[in-house]
């Protein structure tokens, strides 16, 4: 049973290369397939915290492995989206280079700082997960996105802007911190009251 979360972290981590590979070599309903994948991937996503709260089983360790196996999950997606409709990413690279670089700095903020990777997990960016999900999914789908994808790039934008707020505003690496106020908290050693499924 405790070994449910991990199992569920790399099964995420299999369905990433199996997108990219679907891409690549485009079988007949291949839109189909990578969506369920996606949403299967979401899925193992939501759960797994949950599950490995429930199990105490939450450790730090497998925090930071949920994080790095995230990015690579939606790095593969937005991979696979590419290979397959590659005019989308033309016509938008240039928001598209900044929210990867947004993306990118938080990361080096953290690492710079803490010598760990990001582990936020942060409300909002879990929200903006969401948004993403549904707009990749529509790429995937139809080859384009507009409203919801300069939604979702904004949206993006904001949070990027929120953990490297939180990651400034900490003194010490700690992973799950609801928002930018559970963060000045922490700094001013007090305590914070996460949510029993979603945070810690």
């Amino acid at each position: 049973m405790k070994s449910i979360p991990l199992l569920l972290i790399y099964l995420r981590l299999v369905f990433a290369f199996v997108i990219v590979a679907l891409s690549l070599f485009k079988p007949a309903g291949i839109s189909a397939y990578i969506i369920t994948l996606i949403v299967l991937g979401l899925i193992s996503d939501i759960f797994d915290g949950i599950i490995a709260r429930k199990l105490n089983v939450s450790t730090e360790k497998l925090r930071r492995m949920d994080s790095g196996i995230d990015q690579i999950f939606w790095l593969c997606i937005v991979a696979a989206s590419f290979i397959m409709h590659p005019k989308f990413y033309t016509n938008n690279w240039l928001q598209i280079v900044v929210l990867i670089a947004a993306e990118g700095l938080c990361y080096l903020i953290s690492f710079i700082k803490f010598r760990k990777e990001v582990a936020t997990h942060a409300i909002a960016s879990k929200i903006w997960t969401l948004v993403l999900f549904a707009t990749l999914i529509q790429i995937i789908a139809i080859g384009k996105s507009v409203v919801l994808f300069q939604f979702c790039f904004y949206l993006g934008m904001v949070t990027r802007l929120e953990i490297i707020i939180i990651l400034l505003l900490i003194k010490q690496w700690t992973n799950d911190i609801p928002t930018v106020y559970h963060a000045y908290l922490i700094r001013n050693n007090k305590p914070i009251k996460r949510h029993r499924l979603f945070n810690g």
